[in-house]
């Protein structure tokens, strides 16, 4: 595991797995036929029956399933505000008359789970209740579940069938071949319910490629497919034309875009669904799918046509079935290579190792390494003295003196951490859980949480100290000699703050409003050490990545990257305010610039940034980029 994890760290999933399903035996590793019935049957109305969901699953249509199998009748109930009187009648009818009581989304009302707890623990010792009764659940999840009700009821998950071959077969199950032949306009029903399908298996398997698959992780599930296959059907009976933007919209904007919350992901939506929609799958024979030649439109046949075709589909999903380049699947290995690691690390016994060092002598060496390597705080009225006589704008003064106080803030506390830990370790002060959370996260190689408010990132404890030495280096040569001619934009806590300053800035020089501006960015193919002078708007700005791309330096472009290469260097790039910005030129893609990896941020701190329009490079469109999640990162996690 410690070779594969330094030679071959995207592989360390992979052979984890066949580590267990050698030495313990493949039951470990490949998940059990999923037999509703059988749990039924080991259940008593004693012993609720919980769903615990997994992204993408909805056990509702084999529980209805079962229950008309066995002529049970189910009232069921989604939870949510105001529904507890509801579900309260129907358990109370359900006991009475040995009804099912299927209760939905337990994580929506966790407020009213204690009283759900004492309902059960009050019928389960009345030996009148009806022995046909059973109570049904579903929760996401959660810590605040409450533990009893796990303890006494039967705990169930399913995980969603994994590649786009099973997606699809798993799909044409829930196709009868009475709603298969309902449709007046046959041949194009046909084939765009197999680009439906096509479209929702991508949009599930997507998440496996991470930051580079969705921004945000949404839970598609079959009841986004039903209705979005009623819409289709209906819409090609009711329009003898095909009504492609209606169509388009109800799928990708209101039914499954109503799970989108992200703006970029919802762009990756409409791309899709603007790829596989269009009078090309209706006019082209085998009309491509993807840049892989195993998928494609199946020939006009019946139901079961559809699922021979299916079945003869590639067991692995290439990434270029997404648009993907080779490197996304890299990259997403490596990431749960990590977490894995991470939580076989976070399981150890913290106890001394026999024969090598104690737990508290390596903190020790830990702490005296970090004393010498954290910088000093800035005496912030002597740089407010130095500055005031510059020539610098009054907006960029600011921002300095703002970043100097967060990190004066954050130096301070890490000082202070290592010398009260210190003093813990060696028996003088109390060690408070706050000292505990820093020592386990030391143990292990990690940032603190108490010192992680600052800026955001991922980089472990040595990374992120060397980091932070590098970031203090930039503000110190700001605020002793003079305004950087090259600003390092990682380097800043809130680098939206230093961008709003240039557009004040350039605002007040040329007498505008500040709304009237925008953003216009040039590639500057130049070593910093050849520029002495500072731009005359804007700025020159250094240090940001490319994920999903490389790129090409002679053609000035965005080109594929090289194989292994998950991220690329990107040349400086002048930040310029413009008035009246023109309309972006043909075969430019609007590249979404994040601080760090996960592109979602946290509510407080958002990671998205800006916008900065890229060249697309010669036979490329925007669409494939955006396909590839293609961004600007101003930091990574090693």
């Amino acid at each position: 595991m410690i070779l594969l994890r330094v030679l071959r760290s995207d592989r360390v999933t992979i052979q984890a797995s066949k580590f267990v399903s050698t030495n313990l035996g493949p039951q470990f590793v490949d998940p059990p036929p999923f037999d509703l019935r059988a749990i039924y049957e080991n259940s008593t109305y004693k012993t609720p029956l919980i769903f615990v969901l997994s992204p993408g699953v909805d056990p509702t249509n084999n529980l209805m399933a079962l229950a008309d199998t066995l002529g049970k009748k189910v009232e069921n109930c989604a939870l949510g505000q105001g529904q507890s009187v509801f579900a309260e009648a129907m358990l109370a009818r359900g006991l009475e008359g040995g009804t099912w009581v299927f209760l939905a989304n337990c994580h929506l009302m966790l407020s009213w789970a204690p009283t759900l707890e004492k309902l059960i623990d009050n019928y389960c010792s009345n030996p009148s209740v009806n022995p046909n009764f059973r109570l049904w659940l579903t929760s996401d999840p959660n810590p605040k579940f409450p533990i009893a009700i796990l303890q006494r009821g039967i705990k169930m998950t399913t995980e969603p069938p994994r590649g786009i071959r099973a997606n699809l077969l798993r799909l044409y199950n829930t196709v009868t071949p009475e709603r298969f032949v309902r449709c007046k306009q046959a041949k194009k029903y046909k084939r765009l319910l197999f680009c439906l399908c096509w479209f929702h298996a991508l949009l599930l398997e997507r998440r496996k490629f991470n930051n580079l698959g969705w921004n945000i992780p949404y839970d598609f599930n079959e009841s986004d497919f039903a209705i979005s296959e009623d819409v289709l059907a209906i819409y090609l009976d009711e329009y003898e034309e095909t009504p492609w933007e209606a169509l388009k919209y109800l799928i990708a904007q209101a039914n499954y875009g109503g799970r989108v919350t992200d703006d970029w992901d919802r762009r990756l939506m409409l791309v899709y669904v603007g790829q596989f929609f269009c009078e090309d799958i209706l006019e082209l024979d085998m009309a491509p799918l993807s840049e892989s030649r195993e998928y494609y439109v199946p020939e006009d046949g019946d139901l079961s046509s559809y699922g021979d075709f299916i079945r003869n589909l590639p067991l692995e999903d290439p990434p270029l079935a997404f648009g993907q380049h080779p490197n996304a699947q890299i990259a997403s290995q490596i990431d749960n290579g990590r977490e894995l690691l991470s939580t076989i690390l976070s399981l150890q016994a913290m106890g001394t190792s026999e024969g090598g060092k104690g737990n508290d002598e390596k903190i020790l060496g830990v702490l005296q390494n970090l004393k010498d390597k954290v910088p000093d705080t800035f005496d912030l009225a002597l740089v407010k003295l130095n500055i005031s006589t510059r020539s610098d704008p009054d907006a960029l003064k600011t921002v300095l003196v703002q970043e100097l106080e967060r990190y004066n803030k954050l130096l301070s506390t890490i000082k202070s951490s290592l010398v009260a830990l210190e003093k813990g370790i060696q028996g003088l002060v109390v060690i408070t859980p706050e000292l505990e959370a820093i020592y386990q996260a030391m143990l292990i190689g990690a940032v603190p949480k108490a010192w992680s408010f600052c800026y955001p990132s991922l980089k472990p404890l040595g990374s992120w100290t060397m980091e932070l030495e590098q970031r203090v280096d930039q503000m110190r040569h700001w605020a002793n000699n003079s305004m950087p001619v090259v600003f390092w934009l990682s380097g800043f806590t809130y680098p939206t703050g230093f961008l709003t300053a240039l557009l004040q800035t350039a605002a007040r020089k040329n007498g505008v409003s500040i709304d009237s501006l925008n953003w216009e960015f040039l590639i500057i193919n130049q070593h910093e050490d050849s520029i002495v002078v500072g731009p005359k708007d804007g700025a020159y700005v250094k240090g940001l990545f490319l994920e999903g791309a490389r790129w090409d330096f002679e053609h000035d472009c965005l080109t594929e990257p090289n194989p292994m290469e998950l991220y690329c260097n990107m040349p400086m790039i002048h930040f310029r305010p413009v008035e009246n910005k023109k309309k972006a030129a043909k075969g430019t893609y609007s590249c979404p610039l994040y601080m760090y990896p996960i592109r979602t941020g946290t509510r407080e701190r958002p990671s998205f940034m800006i916008a900065v329009d890229l060249k697309c490079g010669a036979q490329k469109v925007p669409d494939v980029w955006t396909k590839r999640g293609t961004a600007l990162l101003l930091s990574l996690s090693s």
